[in-house]
């Protein structure tokens, strides 16, 4: 290992990976965001490097081409992964995230790479589940307010143009979620950490009791806050993550 080091920029990435930690965090964001979503984590955790996924079609990739389905996703960014896996690592995932995470964990297996050492799952029901999201039923006008909503949640005053960029992204995003079917659990070969957020009204510590079909080794941890908080890093957050062994 070359201290001081960098990896070759990659679109998948916003900043180029570095070798100077022993171990990678890689960081799946919630349908309708991007890596911006962790722009308030630490660089590394623990001796983990923080690297947030990019995935195409928003944000620095808004002209890239949609990924279309989880399941194109997750090849995907097996491929981009795959000379990554040089280090132990882990992958964290929130909501809809968790699904292309979760996918992405059978491709590794399926090529005989290394997995991860912990799948970390946060606010979202398990993979044959996951067609229960209220968010799914919603129509394209409450899917507006909702994405509203969020955005003054995060003391931002939306604009018009804001919310159309963002509408633009969440509506493809929204249709791969209601394309994605898992209906029989397949186990991944590495335990998987479920969180819940006490004060998520959408998501309920029963939901989440179905990821304990998806492994040997399932752990579920309550942590304060809500559904979004994680993008503030919570220290308790971050010190569940580096419980990676």
């Amino acid at each position: 290992m070359t201290t001081g080091s960098t990896i070759a920029p990659s679109p998948w990435f916003v900043r180029p990976l570095s070798d100077d930690h022993p171990a990678r965090l890689f960081c799946l964001p919630f349908s309708g965001s991007g890596a911006s979503a962790f722009s308030a984590w630490p660089a590394a955790i623990g001796d983990a490097e923080v690297c947030p996924v990019q995935f195409p079609g928003r944000e620095n990739r808004l002209a890239h081409p949609h990924y279309g389905t989880y399941e194109n996703l997750a090849d995907s960014l097996a491929d981009e992964l795959e000379p990554l896996l040089d280090r132990p690592y882990a992958l964290f995932a929130h909501c809809a995230g968790a699904m292309p995470a979760y996918e992405t964990v059978l491709r590794l297996a399926e090529r005989g790479l290394p997995g991860p050492e912990r799948l970390f799952v946060s606010g979202q029901p398990a993979p044959h589940d996951a067609s229960r999201d209220r968010m799914l039923t919603m129509t394209e006008p409450e899917l507006r307010a909702e994405l509203e909503s969020f955005i003054r949640g995060r003391g931002i005053e939306p604009r018009p143009d804001m919310i159309d960029l963002g509408m633009y992204v969440l509506l493809r995003d929204h249709a791969a979620a209601g394309a994605y079917r898992r209906p029989e659990p397949v186990k991944v070969d590495c335990p998987v950490v479920v969180l819940h957020w006490r004060d998520d009204p959408d998501v309920s510590l029963e939901e989440l009791q179905g990821w304990r079909q998806y492994s040997d080794a399932v752990e579920i941890q309550v942590v304060e806050g809500g559904h979004y908080d994680f993008m503030d890093a919570p220290d308790e957050l971050l010190a569940l993550l580096t419980r990676r062994r």
